[in-house]
């Protein structure tokens, strides 16, 4: 098995779960070749893991968004198109079709399209076998398109809930009638893709969770009043850190000692770290940048409770990752964190925005060591059970292996002459 992975910019800091898959597919026996439209700037280089994928990684655009080979892409294209000029245009039709409905998205289609070319001839140049795409919004449409232009099967991971906001600008009606299979990341996820999916393809909605490796991580033990709290994600509003931040001023009168370590960077930095000086939690607040993976266990290990006030996520993994190290969560009830976090079993679910609440409950488990103990160890137990990166990568690799297998058997089962048409199309 010989795949192509596409992600739309690979590896960054903030998508370790990304990594984590490739890598728990490599251990199933699948030769994974990973591609991106987009090289990552050097801040997101934050440890060996990154360094390592970077190097093994084809990208299509250079950090500054041109062609990283326009003598290669320029080539590409004219392959494809002398060699399969049937597929070439039923390709161009595909991508008029799913372009957005204006001259912006008619140009930004034409860099899809572009990119797809080189994409679909480095797939044809390693003889690999299926191509799978994480995300569903830009990197997609390379995907479908090459693909299309390949004659290749593809399939894609389906994460959500952005992707939801604006389902017909990125078409995602037709990317999963074309794709053999859609990964979504959770029940959530796939009920919403099912809104969008004919009835007739729910049955390639499959639930592949993203995971961790259990063997990462020690749980901490718990004990006493708490005072370290711990966030890790992107620095923009919709993680609702401002939010955090209020409360956090609020329980500064009763926790004194309390202090918040915030991991990760983001377009939001500036003006978060202005409202922390606002309120007054200049020796509350530690903005710390980007981490490597090795450094946020070592942050979780120094942690008595992790927050995530997000207004949108998918099943965020840095909930996984502080519930495999024993550390209660307190996050907010959207999309399927429900399907992670039960509320007042291994951690607290509390309306978003709700900064009182939040408040609350994280005082509640500072001021509870036994409660923060038993939460920790739920946590590891959920963890274990359902979210282990190696189980479902296994289930993803067994996905692509049978859409391999349908599509050779699909194209075995014509008689020769029908075959040979059919290839030259």
């Amino acid at each position: 098995m010989r795949i192509a992975y596409l992600t739309g910019t690979y590896p960054r800091a903030t998508d370790t779960f990304i990594q984590r898959e490739v890598a728990g597919l490599r251990s199933h026996a699948i030769d994974i070749h990973t591609f991106a439209v987009r090289r990552p700037e050097d801040k997101h280089i934050v440890g060996p893991e990154q360094a390592s994928e970077r190097e093994k990684t084809f990208y299509i655009l250079s950090e500054k968004g041109v062609p990283a080979d326009i003598f290669g892409l320029i080539k590409a294209h004219m392959t494809l198109m002398i060699g399969r000029p049937k597929r070439y245009l039923s390709a161009i039709a595909l991508a008029l079709k799913t372009r957005q409905p204006d001259l912006k998205g008619l140009l930004y289609q034409l860099f899809y399209f572009l990119e797809a070319g080189m994409l679909a001839e480095q797939i044809k140049q390693r003889e690999l076998s299926h191509l799978h795409n994480h995300f569903g919004n830009t990197s997609c449409s390379v995907a479908m398109l090459a693909a299309a232009l390949g004659g290749v099967t593809y399939s894609f991971t389906l994460h959500g809930p952005a992707i939801f906001f604006e389902p017909q600008r990125w078409r995602i009606d037709e990317k999963m009638k074309r794709a053999s299979f859609v990964s979504c990341i959770s029940h959530y996820c796939r009920s919403q893709a099912m809104v969008f999916a004919p009835y007739e393809i729910w049955d390639r909605l499959h639930i592949i969770h993203c995971g961790v490796n259990p063997a990462q991580f020690v749980p901490v033990k718990h004990s006493g009043e708490g005072c370290q709290l711990l966030f890790v994600g992107r620095l923009a509003a919709v993680k609702g850190l401002p939010v955090l931040l209020e409360g956090l001023a609020q329980l500064k009168k009763t926790n004194p000692n309390v202090v918040l370590t915030v991991v990760g960077d983001g377009p939001d930095r500036p003006l978060l770290e202005q409202q922390s000086v606002a309120l007054g939690l200049s020796a509350q607040v530690r903005f710390v940048g980007y981490q490597s993976q090795a450094a946020v266990r070592d942050f979780l290990q120094a942690t008595d409770v992790f927050v995530l006030p997000s207004f949108a996520e998918g099943v965020p993994v840095v909930l996984m990752e502080a519930m495999m190290s024993g550390v209660p969560v307190v996050a907010t009830q959207i999309a399927g964190v429900s399907e992670l976090v039960d509320d007042g079993i291994n951690g607290f679910l509390v309306p978003p925005s709700d900064g009182a609440r939040l408040c609350d409950r994280i005082q509640t488990l500072l001021a509870d060591g036994a409660l923060r103990q038993r939460f920790g160890e739920q946590g590891v137990a959920k963890v274990r059970a359902q979210f282990d990166v190696d189980e479902e990568s296994r289930k993803l690799a067994q996905l692509m292996t049978a859409a391999v297998e349908q599509s050779e058997w699909k194209v075995g089962a014509i008689a020769p002459k029908e075959k040979k048409a059919l290839l030259s199309a």
